[in-house]
């Protein structure tokens, strides 16, 4: 299969070959690759800030707003859902009407709704707006990745996957210090306020630089049927995963969603083979190295996000640091990435992904394993350590991952797989938080009462023991306000104690997960696209 991209600089009709390091001859700035790798970073930075930088604001949001807990929540889960839920659609509005015109709308969309969360004088107002975030986000993340891979040549296109990942995790692990200066220096609404500038730089710079490829062969028609079931399973899968640590695991709910969700993907899987133009071609998956690909993505996350949520809760509730001061303790994090994920593009391209994938993943399962190795006094320079080694490993994960999901897609689907590979990194990141959430709240549950009994602790009621569980599952120890000082001293050690036997145990199963990625790596290969520059030699075999 082969195929053809135009390039649309000033309109429609507007074309020139696919070889992205011929585009656009004497146009001035317009379609330069690293321009446009700039310009799609500031739009992407945006997305992956927001899914970090709110958490340190939920507070002050439910305190000047009177919100409730629920509702707190869903600030963040109401725009992870729409944002997982609706990637791998985006994408498709990508790859059918361009990627230049579907980023600049995302970027839009995504600014005007950050303005009006900080206008919103009503937590009703916040959590719908945060919808239309995660929305506008979904539409400008796949296209960001459709447009590097159309305008960078084979030969510097991991390069440029490796610094838009570097973004991406710096922007992540910088969303805490940020939005911990803002809360505290200016105010809740300027975590959304933020975006509108960058926005209004994203589009302008957008408008400027960005070039628009087009396949010959792209979709010319909409499988709205295709959408509707794969947007009902995603929905269903992810709100399950969100759910179940209120719900429970063993509850009728939390399996009725899941059991839904398996059902949506057989039909929609079912209905791909009948529809002329499908939402997601199924060939694709006979690329095994693709496959492969998405399966390391979810992988990584599980370890990753599920492992990392913990850490936080260990600093700030185990240690007494303020937000801020946990964000820096993450630095490290952050550093490795900002300096591997460049580092990690240019090996991968020199030697293949298969060898840097596997090593990243073997580092991730270190640095997960130290984690489980953490205690109440551990010294910063061993936390900095394990972190350094994390972000170390992550870095060529990010990166080859990314590109052989997208470098293995043909160029007319390099939308939908730029949503294959974020719906991979929301589905793992919420699957990694409640698995391993769920491993820590058997863990402390398990352990607490007996870690209490031999403390000499006054024995609990079975209320008083269920709220003590779920205050010692985050690392909160459950003293009463006017306790005297030496019984809050030992609920203290007993409740710190157990919650690192728990996060231990989560770190652990993260350690498994990502050992089993090390295999899954052996399965990846350089994207056939990216051997060879016709657009539509992906769909191959390993």
């Amino acid at each position: 299969m082969t195929s053809q991209t135009t390039v649309d600089a000033t309109g429609p009709g507007d074309k020139a070959p696919v070889n992205p390091s011929d585009a656009a001859p004497g146009r001035g700035l317009r379609g330069h690759p690293w321009l446009t790798l700039f310009t799609v970073a500031v739009g992407v930075m945006m997305v992956a800030l927001d899914g970090t930088i709110v958490a340190i604001a939920n507070p002050v949001i439910a305190r000047d707003l009177g919100a409730t807990f629920a509702e707190v929540q869903w600030i963040t889960n109401s725009y992870f859902l729409a944002l997982a839920v609706s990637l791998i659609t985006a994408g498709k509005l990508g790859d059918r009407f361009g990627h230049r015109q579907t980023f600049l709308i995302g970027v839009v969309g995504f600014a005007a709704a950050s303005g009006a969360i900080g206008l919103s004088d009503s937590i009703a107002a916040v959590i719908v707006f945060r919808v239309l975030q995660g929305l506008f986000g979904a539409l400008l993340m796949p296209a960001a990745l459709g447009l590097l891979r159309a305008t960078f040549p084979a030969e510097k296109l991991n390069m440029a996957i490796g610094i838009w990942g570097m973004v991406i995790g710096a922007s992540t692990a910088g969303g805490p210090i940020l939005g911990g200066v803002l809360v505290e220096h200016v105010s809740w609404q300027s975590v959304f306020f933020i975006n509108v500038p960058v926005g209004v730089v994203a589009v302008v710079l957008g408008a400027w630089i960005l070039l628009d490829h087009r396949a010959e062969n792209r979709p010319r028609s909409f499988d709205l049927p295709g959408i509707v079931l794969l947007s009902g399973a995603m929905f269903c899968l992810v709100w399950a995963l969100i759910k179940a640590p209120a719900w429970g695991w063993g509850d009728l709910k939390t399996w009725g969603f899941i059991v839904a969700s398996v059902v949506g993907f057989l039909i929609f899987a079912f209905w791909e083979t009948q529809v002329r133009e499908p939402l997601i071609p199924l060939g694709m998956f006979r690329s095994v190295a693709l496959s492969a690909g998405v399966v390391l993505m979810v992988l990584m996350a599980i370890a990753f996000m599920g492992g990392l949520f913990f850490v936080t809760f260990y600093l700030q509730n185990v240690h007494g640091m303020s937000p801020v001061d946990a964000g820096l303790h993450l630095l490290p994090l952050t550093g490795m990435m900002i300096v591997g994920s460049p580092l990690a593009g240019a090996v991968i391209t020199k030697a293949g992904p298969r060898i840097p994938l596997a090593g990243g993943m073997a580092l991730t399962a270190l640095a997960m394993f130290g984690l489980s190795t953490l205690e109440k006094d551990t010294g910063s320079g061993v936390m900095s350590l394990w972190f350094a080694v994390l972000g170390l490993g992550l870095a060529p994960v990010m990166v080859g991952a990314t590109e052989v999901i997208v470098g293995n897609a043909p160029m007319e689907l390099s939308g939908v797989a730029g949503g294959l590979q974020q719906s991979a990194m929301q589905v793992g990141g919420s699957l990694g938080t409640a698995v391993l959430g769920a491993v820590m709240a058997s863990k402390v549950d398990r352990d607490l009462p007996g870690n209490w009994a031999a403390a000499g602790l006054p024995p609990l009621t079975p209320e008083q023991s269920e709220q003590a569980s779920e205050a010692v599952r985050v690392g909160v120890a459950p003293v009463a306000p006017g306790m005297p000082g030496e019984l809050a001293a030992k609920i203290t050690d007993v409740a710190h104690e157990t919650f690192l036997s728990g996060m231990s145990t989560a770190s652990l199963v993260a350690t498994g997960v990502a050992a089993v990625a090390v295999l899954v790596a052996f399965l990846t290969k350089r994207g056939e696209n990216g051997e060879n520059t016709e657009a539509g030699a992906g769909v191959g075999h390993i």
